[in-house]
């Protein structure tokens, strides 16, 4: 293998042998650092050479062009031994160092990566179809790092140092990214990007990988249309967003929607949208607007329907008056582990906003207020699927009642180690037949019969 052949790898927190794509991989460790350290040379030389105010007002295209050639007369002067693809893959290297985000630009343009992880500058471990690889992929240093760290947040008017050790950001593509430094990351920087994935899934894509099933698919339209309130509940990286951005679809296109969200990630299909998106505190700590913030001003906004991305602190309050002040069918998502779980985050997230109100009275509130919670999970194998579809009935004394409609009954594992199971009906009708009545959608008593 010479010095600058691409390889495919990675194994689930190891090396793999099935295709990857476009990593760079030295004979030994001694090579790969002589890589890192011309790759390291050009650029330096580059930084001297090239004006990047002047870079940044050409095209994509023409800067591509103008670094690749300024660096080719550079590495024929330092290197003139380098030639034929390993001068290719030198050039592409220095240009995502000057352009991109460095050794990991090529796992960011990658479609098939979902998020990229840098926890030291020899530890990159990227997700793709739910499982996480470790990368061949190298930084030189913590320095190294910190580069690419600042290239990420200087345009956005961000910073990040010890008196502001983490920062949440936005690449022009939409990924989110998080940073934390020393001394609260004490080993040094981290990065963790999630990939903004462009593709809009559908409901019908969803249900081709088994996220839910066609019957789940009907019900949740008809749910929508019949303007419940939903909550969709899931740990970290389980589909939430993807699957609210799916059923949004089902959202009339004469209602006016507004959304909100931290960071903006919804890409809804309807014409009458307006996206509404928190704003951090500038550097001198002021001129923050909140979640909560955007929801008071949403209501004045004459909304059909309000969408905020992720319910995470005080707004639940003014999400909650919302959902019992005549905004039915509005739609959200939250960071729990169960449904019951989710009534609790939203009942401590409703204290939080300082009002002293009795735990009975916040309860009443969640109940009348919120009609269903999707509860979705990622499972081993990697896959993303409904595990259940709750209804809130009401309240018995001090206790929000709950019936699940829909679970998941899983049946094993099979020879690949997929899980294997499938979303079934509990044998309960729904509580809120009557909203459906309402506005003329029928329910076939078919829909929640238990299979034998």
């Amino acid at each position: 293998m010479s010095r600058w052949e691409w390889q495919q790898e990675g194994t689930p927190f190891g090396l793999r042998t099935d295709a990857f794509a476009d990593v760079l991989v030295s004979e030994d460790r001694a090579s790969e650092q002589a890589d890192m350290d011309l790759v390291h040379a050009v650029h330096q030389r580059l930084i001297t050479e090239i004006d990047p105010k002047k870079l940044a007002l050409l095209a994509p295209e023409q800067a591509y062009e103008a670094v690749i050639s300024a660096a080719r007369r550079t590495l024929a002067e330092v290197a003139p031994q380098v030639v034929g693809e390993a001068r290719d893959l030198v050039l592409d290297a220095v240009a995502d160092e000057v352009l991109g985000l460095g050794p990991i630009e090529k796992l960011v343009r990658d479609p098939a990566i979902s998020e990229v992880m840098v926890n030291a500058p020899d530890l990159v471990y990227y997700e793709e179809n739910g499982v996480i690889y470790k990368s061949r992929i190298n930084f030189r240093d913590d320095d190294h790092i910190m580069r690419i760290v600042q290239r990420i947040i200087a345009p956005l008017g961000r910073r990040v140092d010890e008196s502001s050790p983490y920062v949440d950001a936005r690449l022009p593509d939409g990924s989110r990214v998080n940073v934390i430094i020393p001394p609260i990351a004490y080993e040094g920087p981290v990065i963790t990007i999630r990939k903004f994935l462009g593709d809009k899934y559908t409901v019908n894509d969803l249900v081709a990988v088994n996220t839910l099933n066609e019957q789940i698919a009907d019900f949740l339209s008809k749910s929508i249309r019949a303007r419940l309130n939903i909550v969709i509940s899931g740990g970290t990286g389980t589909g939430k967003t993807t699957l609210l951005n799916a059923l949004s679809a089902f959202i009339g296109e004469r209602e006016r929607i507004i959304t909100i969200e931290d960071p903006a990630e919804l890409r809804l299909q309807q014409e009458h949208v307006i996206g509404l998106e928190v704003r951090p505190p500038n550097i001198e700590g002021k001129n923050e607007v909140t979640q909560r913030d955007l929801v008071r001003n949403a209501l004045r906004m004459r909304p059909d329907r309000i969408i905020v991305g992720e319910v995470r602190g005080a707004e639940a309050f003014d999400m909650m008056q919302a959902m019992n002040t005549g905004h039915e069918g509005s739609l959200t998502t939250i960071h729990a582990n169960s449904p019951r779980d989710a009534l609790a985050r939203i009942e401590n997230m409703v204290l939080m906003a300082g009002y002293e109100l009795p735990i009975a009275a916040i309860r009443e509130q969640i109940a009348s207020a919120i009609h269903l919670i999707v509860q979705i999970s990622r499972f081993s194998d990697g896959t993303r699927r409904i595990v259940s579809v709750t209804e809130i009935t009401g309240q018995e004394g001090n206790t929000i009642s709950m019936q699940d409609l829909f679970v998941f009954e899983r049946r094993g594992v099979d020879a690949e180690g997929r899980i294997v199971g499938e979303l079934v009906p509990t044998g309960i009708r729904p509580h809120y037949q009557h909203l459906f009545a309402s506005a003329g959608i029928e329910l076939p008593v078919a829909m929640f019969l238990r299979p034998m």
